[in-house]
């Protein structure tokens, strides 16, 4: 009889320590839908500052979307000479996550410029919108750069 009431006290343990917690655990079809609700998803946004006041100068604009592709985001664009592609994800606070970016290689003009484009998107840690206005900022604040919507959402 006291080896029963030991096992139903463990047992009682054990169900009580896999019991959920009170807080609820949004899922991830919630998360995915808050994240294509973002506001950088859907248009196309042009670059038009490197840093704070470097306007962007190149024969081929600079430019991004991301675009839902299943249950992710994907980045598309162009660093002012190759296509880029990526994978976008977005966290509480404005949070920016661009993974897995590549790009063709192409022989280009103004080399340095486009890798400097790339950088820019694979430094990008935070973002903030403003009217038609989006800035990337780096992991210490600074910005990294500037975009304009050119078509509406």
């Amino acid at each position: 009889m006291k080896g029963t009431w030991l096992g139903f006290g463990l047992l009682a343990i054990l169900l009580a320590g896999c019991a959920g917690s009170s807080t609820p655990v949004p899922d991830r079809q919630q998360a995915q839908t808050a994240a294509a609700e973002s506001p950088v998803v859907g248009p196309r946004w042009r670059l038009i500052l490197i840093g704070t006041d470097e306007r962007w100068v190149g024969s081929e604009p600079a430019w991004f979307e991301v675009i839902p592709n299943g249950g992710a985001l994907r980045l598309t664009g162009s660093d002012g000479c190759n296509r880029l592609n990526g994978q976008v994800s977005f966290d509480d606070g404005n949070r920016i996550h661009i993974e897995n970016l590549a790009s063709t290689r192409m022989a280009c003009p103004n080399l340095a410029n486009a890798q400097r484009v790339g950088m820019l998107f694979e430094n990008a840690y935070r973002y903030l919108i403003d009217g038609d206005r989006l800035v990337f900022f780096g992991r210490d604040s600074r910005v990294l750069g500037g975009f304009q919507r050119t078509t509406p959402r």
